[in-house]
């Protein structure tokens, strides 16, 4: 099979049989446009010339970038090259998988930053409460705090997803569902922008069932959910801790430091597998660690 007409394939698998998100069948999209022209300079146009020194001539040169390329970058472009044989291979297509020996790198271990308490009350406090935009950003970060969404799950929210109140339906990875309580403060400001300011950001626009809205009226962006959560840093002074996915690591942090067993919090992250979760617990021993040495007489 022609590489363009697999790489065709295996992306329409991806978005239509796994249900991965339209993010990352875009980021694969990137990853194996590369492979193909790459392939294509060496003059391979059918992947059954594909060969695992091939790929692992790809991979090396790749590695060796300059600049070099982050880790994590490296380990997905890696997983969907081996992703795309797989599935050739899966599918009777090719007669062997070249990427089998292909080893992913090392990526470094990060323990995710997460804010103190008290930094979170800052930055929720942010937004002005006088101004319809502001309710609406105050809305947004209570949310994601109180229920450790991801910003890419919290815009798709529809109304409709607010169930009862109390607890909110989000849709991660793979159109997975989970359910999710929503704490009395997140229930009070999102009320305040449901009452008092969608209702206006609606009328602006097309109908839409979005929950969180532009100012136009439309649905809002990842970006511009982004942007809220910069400025909002900002504002509090707390620009240089603030990642998209800061108040996530604070509500599974704060979770585990009020006693949660890492199971649940597993459970409202959302995460396939516990040791994903787990890195958390690594972060509330080091702090357990650090208050032993500076407080315990004979710690030293």
């Amino acid at each position: 099979m022609r590489v363009e007409r697999a790489v065709d394939a295996y992306l329409r698998h991806i978005a239509l049989e796994r249900g991965l998100s339209d993010h990352t069948v875009a980021a694969y999209r990137r990853d194996l446009s590369g492979y193909a022209t790459w392939l294509a300079g060496r003059g391979v146009s059918d992947t059954s010339a594909v060969t695992p020194a091939l790929v692992a001539a790809f991979a090396a040169e790749r590695a060796s970038a300059d600049p070099p390329p982050a880790a994590s970058s490296l380990a997905r472009l890696q997983s969907s090259v081996r992703g795309l044989h797989r599935f050739l291979a899966r599918e009777g297509v090719a007669d062997a998988d070249p990427t089998q020996r292909l080893r992913p790198p090392r990526q470094p271990r990060r323990l995710p930053k997460a804010l103190t308490v008290d930094q979170v009350e800052r930055l929720l406090q942010a937004p002005s409460p006088e101004e319809p935009l502001g309710i609406r950003d105050r809305a947004l970060l209570e949310l994601l705090y109180a229920t450790g969404a991801r910003v890419s799950e919290a815009v798709q929210l529809d109304v409709d997803d607010l169930a009862t109140g109390e607890i909110l339906r989000l849709r991660g990875k793979g159109s997975k569902e989970r359910i999710v309580p929503v704490g009395s403060y997140a229930r009070a400001a999102l009320d305040a922008y449901l009452t008092r300011v969608r209702p206006d950001l609606a009328s602006r626009g097309k109908a839409s069932p979005r929950l969180f809205l532009g100012a136009r009226g439309g649905p809002l962006s990842r970006q511009s959910a982004w942007l809220i959560i910069r400025a909002a840093a900002e504002a509090a002074r707390l620009s240089a801790h603030v990642s998209p996915h800061t108040l996530r690591h604070s509500f599974a942090t704060h979770l585990l430091q009020g006693g949660a067993d890492v199971r649940v919090v597993q459970e409202l992250l959302g995460h396939a597998s516990v040791a994903t979760t787990q890195i958390y617990t690594h972060l509330t021993v080091d702090t357990l660690r650090d208050v032993y040495v500076t407080s315990h007489p004979r710690a030293l």
